[in-house]
């Protein structure tokens, strides 16, 4: 989990609040004991430096974020858009077993089919029951970058490379890093009265943005009084009561599960594909795309890598050209210049019929809307995203 979010609190309390967190966490919670009361400072702390390395749980989601209704009958038979839409809207459950970075598996269970995404050490399984496919790839032998790559908080952000545009859930704890990291010193955080989840005693840990310029209203993390692992994430529109979205464990263990969860057969009859993985900081994909950091074909640079060091691996011949990022915090809108990649996307916003009900024509492009984020394909191939008004991405778009 990314830490940056911590920077804006105050430099002298970091190594006492870092202690009593500590301290605190590592005392069990038990049921019917109201949990120590803690600053803002100190649960968010204790997320930072939480300790659940092994965990086997249930994760319920449930979206109202306004987009179309899709078929209740499992995933939508049309790929690509439909597949995305249908992740995103509706109810979902997911099964997630975690043993330490190297041994990940995440399945998704829906009505008539499941999605799996499984790492054993340097072998990573993605597999869709619906059409019996899978992907196999291989991460290069000690290397850093693909280290932590299927990582539980990763999954949320993997495009299956077999059908384009599959994705798995996320976790709690991915959904929370991206949303404190949007948080800074003008957020308010606050903790309000502990709450109970998956029968565990949490810290209520409420962000509410300050600016009236962006589409998000608040948003609460319940964070496990005993590890600090993020429990739940509940997300509200500006303006509205009900949440927008809500991700949240209904069962967990924090014990090992056994290790033949993560050993992986594709089944008899499946179709394979296979992924080349470059070695850190060499080439790009030979076939398909490098899908991280919610990229189909780049790598985005992470902003805590001082020197923008991030290795390259976009394909010069059609990969998505890094994007640049305006504004701070809430109020961030992200440019994609326009190449083959953001062409092929706007093309596919103009044809599909799914996407077609959720975006509308607006000056000098089509823009994609919902309660919490909105994205905006320019006419000329660029591509504007961030969960702000739709009048923001036009002025971007506009300014350049």
């Amino acid at each position: 989990m990314t830490r940056k979010w911590l920077r804006w609190m105050p430099a002298v309390a970091v190594p006492a609040v870092i202690a009593a967190a500590a301290l605190a966490g590592s005392l069990p919670a038990t049921a019917g004991d109201p949990l120590p009361a803690k600053t803002p400072a100190e649960v968010l702390a204790l997320v930072a430096h939480h300790a659940a390395p092994s965990l086997s749980g249930t994760l319920e989601q449930s979206s109202s974020i306004g987009l179309p209704e899709l078929p209740q009958a499992g995933p939508s038979s049309g790929g690509g858009a439909a597949s995305v839409l249908e992740l995103l809207s509706g109810p979902h459950t997911a099964r997630v077993f975690l043993d330490g970075p190297g041994n990940v598996r995440v399945q998704v269970m829906d009505r008539l089919a499941e999605r799996n995404a499984v790492r054993s050490g340097n072998d990573v399984w993605l597999y869709n029951s619906r059409d019996n496919t899978a992907t196999h790839l291989t991460l290069p032998a000690h290397d850093g970058h693909h280290k932590d790559f299927v990582h539980q908080r990763d999954f949320g952000q993997y495009k299956h490379p077999a059908a384009g545009t599959d994705g798995v859930m996320p976790t709690p704890e991915e959904l929370a890093a991206r949303l404190l990291a949007a948080a800074d010193p003008t957020t308010e955080v606050a903790v309000h009265p502990e709450v109970n989840v998956a029968g565990r005693a949490a810290y209520n840990l409420v962000i509410t943005p300050r600016t009236e310029a962006t589409l998000i209203g608040s948003v609460a993390i319940a964070v496990d009084g005993q590890s600090g692992l993020p429990l739940s994430v509940e997300l509200k529109a500006r303006g509205q009561e009900e949440p927008a979205f809500k991700l949240a464990f209904t069962s967990l263990s924090l014990e090992a599960p056994d290790a033949s969860l993560f050993a992986f057969s594709p089944p008899p009859g499946a179709t394979v594909k296979e992924i080349d993985v470059p070695a850190h900081g060499t080439g790009h994909w030979r076939e398909g795309h490098w899908p991280m950091h919610g990229t189909e074909s780049g790598v985005v640079p992470d902003a805590d890598d001082p020197a923008g060091a991030a290795p390259d691996f976009r394909d010069p011949n059609g990969g998505l050209p890094r994007p640049t990022v305006t504004g701070t915090g809430w109020e961030s809108v992200v440019e994609f210049p326009a190449s083959p990649a953001s062409a092929e996307a706007g093309a596919m916003v103009s044809s599909d019929p799914l996407l077609q009900q959720a975006a509308v024509a607006v000056p000098g492009g089509r823009l994609f809307s919902t309660a919490v984020v909105n994205v905006l394909f320019a006419d000329d191939g660029r591509v504007f995203a961030g969960s702000v008004p739709a009048e923001r991405l036009l002025t971007a778009a506009a300014a350049k």
